[in-house]
């Protein structure tokens, strides 16, 4: 049975990292000793060493040792026998590129589909869709296809942000671009806000944290759902 967390971010302003989850990644971990930290998305191009490190000091928070995939002789096994997983943001490109070198697409998928615990944050979240055309970030490298997971039947939008009135920018919002995307695609888009998360149980998709998300589908106005709605209808 799946047994995920899809988070917007990693931090919130005026937290540490991951902080404003660790209650809930207190529970959700609650029966593993050991998570497997996937830092192939590496936010300002930093080491996949520097970053697991910033893993592990969070995590020592709840009292969870954390390893980077990158230290394992052999990814695929890593992943295979991997207690749990946390994939960390940054950029979602760069992300998805290393996926698709290490072929790992598919042994990532089936593990997280039987059930290994599995936390994504920004970039991590985006994988978990259907596939990342709807992520903020800019296509440094080129992945071979922007399919990706689709554990989740729809795809997301992390850090969603709304219009600011009276901003002198003058460029497209988030909801201008996602709406572009239906122009050349049908699948659901989930707009997350910072500090919101999916919890994913089985079937269920539920939201969580304090504020709604903003829910764009193929030919529909764009509307809101509040914290703790069910989104499994979503296809």
């Amino acid at each position: 049975m799946k047994n995920l967390i899809i988070a917007s971010t990693s931090t919130i302003h005026g937290s540490g990292y991951l902080d404003y989850l660790l209650d809930e990644l207190s529970e959700f971990y609650k029966n593993v000793e050991n998570i497997m930290f996937i830092p192939y998305a590496r936010p300002s191009g930093i080491s996949h060493d520097d970053y697991t490190k910033k893993a592990k000091e969070a995590f020592l928070k709840i009292n969870k040792n954390v390893k980077g995939i990158h230290e394992f002789a052999n990814p695929i096994e890593a992943i295979q026998s991997a207690e749990a997983i946390f994939t960390g943001g940054g950029n979602t490109f760069v992300l998805l590129y290393q996926l698709y070198k290490n072929q790992l697409i598919e042994p990532l998928k089936k593990v997280v589909q039987n059930g290994t615990l599995y936390l994504g944050t920004s970039a991590g979240s985006n994988i978990c869709g259907l596939t990342i055309n709807t992520t903020n970030d800019m296509p440094i490298v080129y992945p071979p296809s922007f399919k990706s997971l689709g554990i989740v039947p729809f795809n997301i939008n992390p850090h969603y942000l709304d219009p600011i009135p009276n901003n002198p920018h003058m460029g497209e919002t988030r909801e201008t671009r996602i709406q572009e995307f239906h122009h050349f695609n049908t699948q659901p888009v989930v707009g997350l806000r910072e500090g919101s998360w999916l919890r994913v149980e089985g079937e269920s998709i539920i939201l969580k944290g304090e504020l709604s998300a903003r829910i764009f589908e193929y030919n529909k106005a764009p509307f809101e759902v509040e914290s703790n709605t069910e989104l499994n209808r979503l296809k």
